[in-house]
């Protein structure tokens, strides 16, 4: 069931990103019997700054090659059509996959944690005797479905990360909970659909889990190790992680204390050149073992006893845990604000026309029904030119009380613009639609409406119209038509009434 969400995520979300074209390019050319070196090479040579990033990895410490590389064909034959492959890929689905820091979501933070963990990754494999050429690209693009679903979703994956810094649950358990799968599953669905190869995939969907095919095992564990490396040296709750990781190399690996610990500190020392070449600043990211010693140094000159360290650091956390609460709040504040309409408090246009598109998108999916409703109120321009806009205002201030009394909670009500207001109706058919409509409208005639002093009468003209899966038209933009031309047909009829369009009959 996750996969036909995921699918249909996929297939309805304009804003995200297409598949890289050279990266397809160079899958393409891999994957051909008869390749050769020179076909990849013309290839990658054929965008210059691709393959600058490249010669720049290719000469950087992470390799620390004998001789210099200075063209595409002498990188090939040094590190091999694999290697060269995955380099080539990390760059341009890392830079295709970008995006201005915005809802709380730092790209520059995502691929600084992503390349960290590649780094990680690469260097993890060989310790633990695990030979793949895909390791670097695989950890990197590991967490590609938050930035997935990030683009299909900002508002709601906003809410995913309030969440995860709110309470500190596990950020799959969130997105289950919002989407009804999580990113792994997602990054799974995407790179498999781009045509990258199982083993690249297959690992990235068992990450954060347990349960991954046996020939995968060990591939999707060294993708969580590095992973939680990366968040040790770009989060906060290092020393839990770094302890982490050393039990299980240790106890399950049996790796020696400072083979543990030289492999930690090297990811710092070879993920800043590495860094530099994703165009993103590492900052003053030192290895491990510094970064404990200097802390064990200023520890030394604070001169605290035990009880008061232990006192300071529940008061620290307390106020960590509050100021991500109060943070959490008031961002769900400004999501709210950013989808009402300041006059009337309800939902706005955006927030109406995003809210059909997805109501129409589940209904197809799922074979649910709903219906429509706009209206408007009658020659409101001569309620504004005879009693003045502040009074009209009070006029629209009413119509939304009046909607929002008779409504369910499970309904939108959006204005729609100006006079104009539109009602979303989940798994309501033309019959009920049309019953709450005509309510709406002799509640409306009946209101007096008192503003500033005086009485003002007024009326209302209202269209509905139905949706039926598989017999009307799946458009959004078909529905509101259809209910636009029935609130004219009412207001051609003189006004004050309900006009029903069924769009089922042709």
């Amino acid at each position: 069931m996750s996969t036909d969400k995921i699918q249909a995520l996929l297939k309805n979300n304009v804003k995200l990103p297409s598949p890289p074209a050279i990266a397809l390019r160079i899958l393409e050319t891999v994957r051909k019997e008869d390749s050769s070196f020179d076909e990849l090479a013309e290839i990658i040579s054929s965008d210059p700054a691709l393959t600058a990033k490249i010669l720049k990895v290719a000469n950087s410490s992470f390799y620390s090659l004998n001789s210099k590389v200075d063209s595409i064909p002498r990188a090939l034959s040094i590190l091999g059509v694999d290697v060269l492959k995955n380099i080539a890929l990390s760059f341009v689905i890392a830079s295709k996959m970008k995006g201005t820091s915005q809802g709380g979501f730092d790209f520059d933070y995502f691929w600084k944690r992503a390349i960290t963990a590649a780094v990680g990754a690469e260097l993890l494999a060989p310790l633990l005797k695990h030979r793949s050429d895909d390791t670097f690209v695989t950890s990197l693009l590991q967490d590609i479905g938050v930035v997935v679903l990030y683009f299909c979703r900002t508002d709601d994956y906003s809410k995913v990360l309030d969440e995860k810094r709110a309470s500190g649950i596990p950020v799959c358990e969130i997105e289950k909970q919002i989407f009804g799968f999580d990113h792994q599953e997602v990054g799974y669905e995407i790179l498999k659909q781009w045509g990258l190869p199982e083993s690249i995939y297959t690992p990235i969907r068992y990450h954060h889990g347990k349960d991954a095919p046996a020939e995968y095992s060990l591939q999707a564990e060294i993708l969580h190790l590095a992973d939680t490396v990366s968040s040790a040296y770009h989060g906060t709750r290092s020393n839990h992680m770094i302890m982490e990781i050393k039990e299980v190399l240790k106890d399950k690996y049996n790796l020696d204390e400072t083979d543990v610990g030289n492999y930690i500190d090297s990811i710092a020392e070879k993920s800043v050149d590495i860094l530099s070449s994703f165009e993103i600043d590492p900052g003053d990211m030192k290895p491990y073992s510094q970064i404990l010693a200097e802390a064990n140094e200023e520890l030394g000159k604070l001169n605290l006893s035990y009880e008061q360290l232990v006192l300071e650091l529940k008061q620290a956390k307390e106020e960590a845990d509050n100021l991500a609460r109060d943070l959490k709040l008031a961002n769900e504040r400004l999501r709210e604000l950013a989808s009402r309409d300041g006059l009337t408090g309800l939902y706005n246009h955006r927030f109406f026309q995003d809210t059909l598109s997805r109501e129409l998108s589940e209904a197809v999916r799922y074979g649910r029904f709903f219906s429509l409703i706009m209206f408007d109120i009658d020659h409101f321009k001569k309620v504004n030119d005879n009693y003045g806009h502040p009074r009209g205002d009070i006029v629209i201030k009413t119509m939304s009380t009046v909607v929002t009394r008779l409504t369910r909670a499970c309904d939108i009500v959006a204005r729609y613009g100006g006079e104009e207001f539109a009602i979303i109706l989940p798994e309501t058919d033309l019959k009920g639609a049309a019953i709450l409509a005509e309510r709406i409208r002799s509640q409306v005639e009946a209101e007096e409406i008192n503003a500033e002093g005086l009485v003002i009468k007024a009326t209302i003209s209202i269209g509905v119209t139905n949706f039926v899966p598989k017999k009307s038209p799946p458009q959004k933009a078909a529905i509101i038509d259809a209910a636009d031309r029935a609130l004219y047909a009412s207001k051609e009829a003189g006004r004050n009434r309900v006009t029903l369009i069924d769009s089922t009959i042709k």
